[in-house]
């Protein structure tokens, strides 16, 4: 079928049993709400749509749906989530497992409607599993995987499902849809988890969710007698969710024959590799081919694409630096004021505790859209490959800027 990537988010959501959605317009991903209406419209969606008045609301309103039991989906992008602020942290801490779709976006100022990676990547501390896509094909498979690992009792943590904006979220593909009951199948209904009752109820365990007749608070005034102790459990719920991921990205590729390298990273031509480019989303797909044509020059590099980038996988991503001469970080948002970008970080701190740690170069690049071609992505691997014997070598580029 011929979708576009927000097409493919839209008919995720559709074939996931989701109780309710939140909808707000926001480019480039205001497709994804305009077909999900369409499709309660026309009856092919059993769902209650909420049309607010902000993403602010959005996300109000998904996480009210969600504690109350029903599965909840919203979508938003750049300063949509930015509003969504204060709510994104009483989601994640609310264990409310809320799937967001953020087609990425620039943030203003000045207004920019391309894709770069500053709205995600500035949410990447609230709380909230983040799983980014390389196509709309991916995009699909993602958003249905996000609702099996958010409600999974092991993690009762919100997802977002990030795609590029207009690179993926406006770009037509043809995208393999599965059955409906195939997804209805793996996805199934929510069931929340369920917590035992104070004795004065009759000592009975009851679904976590709000319910007139066991009335009960979520997120009420928490100072630090026990407020620590909450956030640890957020901590270790995180730490639990890779395992999660791994295995339901394993089930998803058994229904669907489609797979992501293990569901964290998803590596290509890496295993004999003398370089390594490390990078997220739509870019990766360019730099495959890139990849290719400098094996066909006898050069060895791979790449590895961050999958999930919340929870970091850093035991992954030391494997595969072990044995390679040096690294290249391919960032598609700045981190102001720090010696890189957020991957960049993540990667050089991931590999600070090996005996031998290869160089890593980082590289801010396509910022507000700016186009990223293979020429630019051959360069890069060449410096990488070469950044053992340039020791003087800036460790931060910024391709394809005007100088």
């Amino acid at each position: 079928m011929s979708l576009n990537g927000d097409e493919a988010v839209a008919w995720a959501a559709r074939q996931s049993n989701v109780d309710v959605v939140a909808a707000f317009p926001i480019t480039p991903q205001t497709i994804i709400m305009e077909r999900i209406a369409e499709f309660i419209h026309d009856g092919l969606m059993d769902s209650e749509i909420i049309r607010v008045e902000s993403e602010h609301s959005a996300l109000s309103a998904s996480w009210g749906a969600s504690i109350a039991g029903a599965r909840a989906f919203t979508a938003t992008a750049a300063n949509g989530l930015a509003l969504m602020w204060e709510i994104l942290y009483i989601v994640a801490s609310s264990r409310a497992p809320v799937v967001m779709a953020v087609v990425n976006r620039a943030l203003s100022a000045p207004i920019n409607i391309h894709c770069d990676h500053s709205d995600s990547m500035g949410a990447r501390d609230a709380g909230w599993i983040q799983i980014y896509s390389e196509d709309a094909q991916e995009a699909y498979d993602n958003t249905i995987q996000a609702f099996r690992i958010a409600e999974h009792e092991d993690v009762q943590l919100p997802v977002m499902v990030m795609l590029d904006g207009f690179l993926i979220s406006h770009t037509m593909q043809n995208v393999q849809i599965l059955p409906e009951d195939v997804v209805s199948d793996f996805v199934g209904y929510r069931k929340p988890s369920k917590i035992k009752l104070p004795e004065f109820y009759g000592d009975k365990e009851v679904p976590l969710m709000l319910n007139p007749k066991y009335p009960i608070s979520i997120g009420p005034l928490d100072l630090y007698d026990y407020y620590f102790e909450h956030k640890m459990q957020q901590i270790e719920a995180m730490k639990r969710a890779p395992e999660v991921i791994k295995k339901i990205h394993r089930e998803f590729a058994e229904i669907s024959g489609r797979s992501y390298g293990d569901g964290l990273l998803d590596p290509y031509r890496a295993e004999d590799a003398d370089a390594l480019i490390v990078g997220i989303g739509s870019t990766m797909g360019t730099m495959k081919a890139v990849v290719d044509e400098l094996r066909e020059e006898g050069k060895k590099v791979g790449s590895v694409r961050v999958r999930t980038f919340r929870p970091f996988p850093a035991d992954e991503i030391r494997k595969f630096a072990s044995g390679v001469s040096s690294l290249g970080v391919l960032d598609r948002s700045a981190s102001f004021g720090a010696e890189g970008g957020p991957l960049f970080l993540e990667v050089r701190s991931a590999l600070y505790s090996l005996k031998d740690r290869p160089p890593v170069l980082g590289y801010i690049y396509g910022l507000g859209g700016r186009d990223m071609p293979p020429k630019f992505l051959k360069k890069i691997a060449e410096e990488v490959l070469s950044a053992r014997e340039e020791p003087e070598r800036p460790r931060v580029g910024y391709p394809g800027v005007r100088e």
